[in-house]
């Protein structure tokens, strides 16, 4: 008897909906964070000013990466200067808002 997985050329089939853009790291805050972390740091000046304001040296922020207060404080640089909160929200292909909101579902 055959795997209802399978067809009979030995083809995964795939059950369920297909992945929607709000399945995408968009969607996990940590993982949105993370990636506007990448996008600060892409920035020397940038990302020195986001060294200066949070008071983060670059070895603390890599021992700290994972830390729910750290991915908060960058949702909150971009929060507190509009432009750049746009410019990343853009970047990275979400809303500013939906962005600017995952400060509060970090957990932090």
């Amino acid at each position: 008897m055959q795997s209802p997985l399978y067809d009979s050329q030995a083809r995964l089939t795939i059950l369920g909906k297909p992945p929607s853009p709000a399945d995408g790291p968009a969607a996990d805050p940590h993982a949105l964070a993370l990636n506007a972390l990448g996008w600060v740091l892409g920035d020397g000046d940038r990302a020195a000013r986001f060294l200066a304001l949070t008071g983060l040296t670059p070895d603390s922020l890599r021992a700290s990466l994972g830390e729910p207060g750290t991915l908060a404080a960058v949702i909150d640089f971009l929060r507190a200067h509009e432009p750049d909160l746009l410019a990343a929200a853009d970047a990275l292909g979400v809303e500013p808002e939906k962005l600017a909101r995952t400060r509060e579902r970090l957990g932090a």
